[in-house]
Parts: C-alpha cells; sequence; structure tokens
C-alpha cells in the first residue's frame, strides 16, 4: 500500500495486492491505527476464505492487542455474519479480512463500528491522521488486550435472517435452490439457512478455496454460465450466487436467465413498497432508473446516494430507512441489518416467490424492462477532475445529476452515468434505454465525447 498519500480506505475498506501492497507490517501498523482509534474495548476481527487471511488476522490482533483491545476471534464466516454479530453482541467494533470480489492476489480490511456498519469517511480520515502521523496508543505490558475465540455467530445470524421472512410459506413450496458460493464464505451460512426453510439445495463451488478454482469471486453474470447451465440441467426452481465475502447476490430464473441485481432489488423493493407505502427507497446513481419507476408506482420515494454501500447504509441510518440497494446484487434491509446481506437477499426473493406462487421468471418479466449497457475510458488520475468539469460544461439542454460523476436524464427514460472510478485510472460508463440500441448509441456518443475532453487535456 502506497503511503505517499495520506490516504488508506478506498470505497470500500483497504484492498491491496498481497505482499505487495499488503504486508503483514502493514496490516499490524493498521491494526495499532485501528486500536487507538477505538481506544481498546471489545472487537471482533473475522476473515474470509483467501490464503492470506490468517496471516492478517494475526497481524491484525498484534496490533490491536498492542493497543488494549479485548480481541474475539469469530474466524471464517461471512462478512454480514460477522457484521450482526458487532451489533447483537454489543462489541465496540470489527475489523474483517476480505477483499470481497477482487481477484484472489488480493486482500483487503474493514473497519466497522458497533452498529455494524462500516465507518463512514470521516472516521476513516482519523483512522488514516492516527497511522500517517503515528500517534498510537501503547498500553503497558501489563494492560496487553487478550484474545479470545468466538464460536457460533452462523448459528446467530441464521436464526436473525429466519426472523425476516414467513418460514412457513417458504418451507411449503420446498423450493430447488442451486447455490454457487464461488469457493467463498458465503457458502458457511446460505445453504443451511435455505435448508432449515425446508429447501432442497445443491451446492457448487462450495468448498472454500482462496484461488477461487470455481470461478472468479465477483458474481458478474459471464462468470455465472456453469450456474445457469446447472439450474436447467437440474431442473432447479432459482439459481444464487455470492461474491468472495458473501454480502452480494445475484440470481438466475428456472429457466437459467441470469439477471443483475438492480432487477432482483426492484422485485423486492415492489412487494416492500405494497407492504410499507411512503417509505424512502435509498439507491446509489449507478441503479437503473427502473427502481424510480416501481418507486413512483407503489407510493415510496428514492433518494439518489453517491455509488458506494457505506454511503448507502449510513444515509439509510439518518432517514431511518429500511431499504436500500445497488444494481451489483447489494440489498440492504435495516429489520435485519443496514449491510449488504447475500443471505437475506436470498431469503427476501424465496418469500416472495412462497407467497405469489409465482416462477422468479414470471415475477422479473411483470417489471419494466430496461436494456442496461457498461463501458470504461482511460483517463489519468490527475486528469479527472478537470475532465469531469470540462465535460459537464459542455452538456446543454438535457437533465443532469453530479451526484457521483455526472448522470444524464431523458425524456425517454433512458439515461447515462459517468464517473470517475475510485479505484482506477478510468471513467465508467453505465448505459440504459428501453431498447438496446439506445443504450449502445448513448455509449458511443458520450464516450466519444469524453473522449474528446481527455485528448484536449492531455494535449494542453
Amino acid at each position: 500500500m502506497t503511503q505517499s498519500k495520506r490516504r488508506l480506505f478506498g470505497t470500500n475498506g483497504i484492498r491491496g495486492v498481497v505482499n505487495q501492497d499488503l504486508t503483514s507490517e502493514f496490516v499490524t501498523k493498521v491494526g495499532v491505527a485501528v486500536g487507538t482509534f477505538f481506544k481498546g474495548g471489545r472487537i471482533f476481527v473475522g476473515y474470509d476464505g483467501r490464503t492470506s487471511g490468517p496471516m492478517f488476522t494475526r497481524a491484525v490482533v498484534a496490533g490491536l492487542s498492542s493497543t488494549g483491545c479485548t480481541v474475539y476471534d469469530v474466524g471464517l464466516a461471512p462478512t454480514p455474519a460477522i457484521q450482526y454479530a458487532v451489533k447483537h453482541q454489543r462489541a465496540d467494533g470489527a475489523v474483517i479480512i476480505t477483499a470481497s470480489h477482487n481477484p484472489p492476489e488480493y486482500n483487503g480490511i474493514k473497519v466497522v463500528g458497533d452498529d455494524g456498519i462500516e465507518l463512514p469517511r470521516e472516521r476513516e480520515i482519523e483512522i488514516e491522521d492516527i497511522f500517517f502521523d503515528e500517534q498510537f496508543r501503547r498500553v503497558d505490558w501489563n494492560e496487553i488486550g487478550e484474545m479470545q475465540q468466538l464460536p457460533g455467530i452462523l448459528d446467530v445470524y441464521i436464526e436473525a435472517v429466519k426472523q425476516h421472512v414467513d418460514v412457513d410459506a417458504i418451507q411449503s413450496k420446498r423450493f430447488h435452490v442451486v447455490v454457487d458460493p464461488g469457493n467463498g464464505v458465503g457458502g458457511l451460512a446460505a445453504p443451511y439457512l435455505l435448508r432449515e426453510m425446508g429447501c432442497r439445495v445443491t451446492t457448487m463451488n462450495a468448498n472454500i478455496d482462496g484461488t477461487f478454482p470455481g470461478r472468479p469471486p465477483e458474481p458478474k453474470p459471464e462468470n455465472l454460465y456453469g450456474l445457469a447451465l446447472t439450474v436447467r440441467t437440474v431442473n432447479a426452481d432459482v439459481g444464487v450466487a455470492y461474491d468472495g465475502d458473501g454480502d452480494r447476490a445475484i440470481f438466475v430464473d428456472e429457466k437459467g436467465e441470469i439477471h443483475w441485481g438492480d432487477r432482483t432489488f426492484a422485485l423486492i423493493e415492489k412487494f416492500f413498497l405494497q407492504n410499507h407505502p411512503g417509505e424512502p427507497i435509498i439507491t446509489p446513481v449507478s441503479s437503473s432508473y427502473l427502481v424510480k419507476e416501481i418507486a413512483d408506482e407503489y407510493g415510496g420515494r428514492v433518494v439518489w446516494t453517491k455509488v458506494g454501500s457505506i454511503i448507502v447504509a449510513h444515509l439509510m441510518k439518518k432517514l431511518d430507512a429500511k431499504l436500500g440497494g445497488e444494481e451489483n446484487g447489494g440489498v440492504l434491509y435495516a429489520p435485519h441489518q443496514s449491510v449488504r446481506d447475500g443471505a437475506m437477499t436470498t431469503a427476501l426473493i424465496l418469500e416472495i416467490m412462497a407467497k405469489t406462487d409465482k416462477k422468479l421468471s414470471e415475477l422479473l418479466a411483470e417489471l419494466p424492462l430496461y436494456h442496461v449497457l457498461k463501458d470504461k475510458l482511460e483517463c489519468p488520475n490527475e486528469l479527472k477532475e478537470q475532465v469531469l468539469e470540462d465535460f459537464i460544461q459542455g452538456i446543454k439542454d438535457v437533465t443532469i445529476d453530479t451526484i457521483d460523476g455526472v448522470k444524464i436524464w431523458f425524456p425517454d427514460k433512458s439515461s447515462i452515468l459517468i464517473r470517475p472510478s475510485g479505484t482506477e485510472p478510468i471513467y465508467r460508463f453505465y448505459a440504459e434505454g428501453k431498447t438496446r440500441e439506445r443504450a449502445t448509441q448513448l455509449i458511443a456518443e458520450y464516450k466519444a465525447k469524453l473522449c474528446q475532453v481527455v485528448d484536449k487535456l492531455k494535449g494542453g
């Protein structure tokens, strides 16, 4: 991890390549900074299935203990299970060793507050100041924090999810579900939850393996053809895939069609608003207009945010909102907890299928159809801010939103979001339209316009 700039945290924690960006020495120092931030206290530590997880866990525990924290090792577990344990056990916080959907050579660090939610940016800055100024809290030799094992958090977590759905209705359907955790820790909870709800479960890529041999850890549609084929082959009712730490869920219907996250989120939103009209729905500007269309039809209201589940979670907490979601398969259901939770998302989808007595393909076919395309354009990091400023000045006679990059709305309900990546020297494009041709046309038109701005600034 480069220390030339006073920043550690990205969009979702600290991330880097193992033994290049993230070394055991670096992680220990982060542990000391986090322990200093918490001023001691009870801190949970857990990790996902990556090969470096145990090494970095020991490193961060050493750092936390040196500041007087009592550390509880919860072991291998999905991120949402650890977050629930923090809230349920009234811990002061947690450090989770995970790189979520990143490739196997990566790992990362998430810092969670006493509410189970990752720390907001202003608190991350406090940790960064402690880290770079080396203003560490060091306790005497006889006050070094203890480390204790804390088993059993998965059973408590599974029971908690079951409290928020109609288990009897789900059990009555005897759904056949194919679960693909992608060799990640999502396989430690979801299959057991589903079996307890009366489902017949077929698993694939369910052995935990930090090299992710079955498929890449990000459950993008292009990585899920094996799941789609299995659903059709075994004649299952639904398939679900999780990312490396189990907080995102992408679904495959009984026909083997893979559905991106904002369609299943919109389905959950629709049935949530039928029972809770008037509620705010929190979602990033990268989500489909479908989310707004459903909110308008069923009496809700959409509150758009910058991209990032942490931002969604904290705005939900501020507004006392019960539902939030992202286009990547992250759904935040506050009656359970205001964080992304793949197993909770799965239970909600099954409850909708059970109560409507409809197949997933039928339910999704009832939603308005949008075609979504994505693309990217290289742009040097040092030019990103000026590129955006110049680009916005050139936009005329359309509705725009500058919450995160710029989103342009058109009267035909098509839109395009253009935003700088927080982790790479690129701009990302998210275009959607009622036809694929419209989305394609928007990508081509606005990528060309942004390219002109980038080239001009490079030449200048």
